[in-house]
């Protein structure tokens, strides 16, 4: 199999598993026959010429003859590697960082409805790790019959391939009023804090946490854009600040700049972590992590 840049020390090798049947005798053919059918050397191995990365002309061919592409790749070259799948028009299914979300590339996809979330989002995920890998916090290892795994949170599983989740309607069930749900003070939309919370009554632009994703039913809502303060994201800000900075809770101030580049709304108090507009009397404002901002699909214009 291709996989990343690997040392030169441990060869590539392909794998071709040609038929799969009920080894163990558990009464279905599944993924503990194929472990046995490797063990046994029932399969064909064959050394690759390269080191196995996945970039190589090597590893490319074999992509090419791929139906279904799914694997963890690394997650510091998961743009890329999406990329590499679009280009050669493959079906995927692939493990992420939920931050991958809010990458242009990928957040394109997106938006586009090439790409979505699959099933078992969130939450903590085991990965086996070699033996002599580092980690430094030890509630995050574990071994299993002498194996070494490592835990993560937030990751998603990113695909193509399309799931019955993805058309299933999101039961909406609260009003809207203008306190629950206030406008941001530079965006044109209301700030919806949790998913379940997204009013069945409004119609107009919606900033929702990006976890929305994992509920989204193209034929029940768009995507418009994602509040990243970059037009690229095709949600454009209302208001760039200028010189933002936050107040300490010391009552101290430093400069920041989050204000340009999240979508942010107007508080009447001041807690932890405020922005105010050094030259705008129209401060305080709060900053909330990027948002996904959506419409109802729908609804009146």
């Amino acid at each position: 199999m291709c996989t990343w840049h690997r040392a030169k020390s441990k060869p590539a090798h392909k794998i071709v598993i040609t038929e799969v049947t009920d080894i163990n005798k558990d009464g279905s053919a599944d993924l503990a026959d194929i472990e046995l059918l490797l063990k046994n050397g029932n399969n064909a191995l064959t050394p690759l010429q390269g080191d196995g990365d996945y970039r190589s002309e090597e590893c490319i061919e074999l992509l090419k003859e791929a139906d279904i592409v799914v694997t963890n790749p690394p997650f510091s070259l998961f743009r890329e590697y999406v990329a590499q799948l679009v280009e050669h028009e493959k079906r995927f299914i692939i493990l992420g960082n939920q931050n991958a979300i809010t990458y242009k590339e990928v957040f394109t996809l997106i938006k586009e409805n090439r790409l979505w979330l699959g099933y078992d989002n969130g939450g903590t995920k085991w990965f086996q790790v070699p033996n002599d890998y580092n980690i430094q916090t030890t509630s995050r290892i574990k071994h299993v019959d002498g194996v070494k795994y490592f835990s993560m949170g937030n990751i998603f599983w990113y695909t193509n391939l399309d799931t019955t989740k993805r058309h299933e309607t999101l039961t909406l069930y609260k009003r809207y009023t203008p306190e629950e749900y206030p406008q941001y003070d530079n965006y044109d939309a209301i700030n919806v804090d949790r998913v379940a919370d997204i009013p069945y009554d409004y119609d107009g632009a919606m900033g929702v946490p990006i976890t929305f994703l994992d509920k989204y039913n193209p034929e029940q809502f768009e995507i418009l854009g994602l509040t990243s303060g970059r037009n690229e994201f095709e949600a454009i800000p209302t208001k760039r600040y200028v010189n933002p900075k936050q107040i300490n809770p010391n009552g101290t101030t430093t400069n920041g700049s989050k204000a340009n580049t999240r979508a942010t709304m107007l508080l009447p108090k001041k807690p932890k972590g405020i922005y105010y507009i050094a030259d705008n009397a129209a401060g305080p404002l709060s900053i909330v992590y990027a948002r996904l901002l959506i419409k109802r699909k729908g609804a009146h214009q």
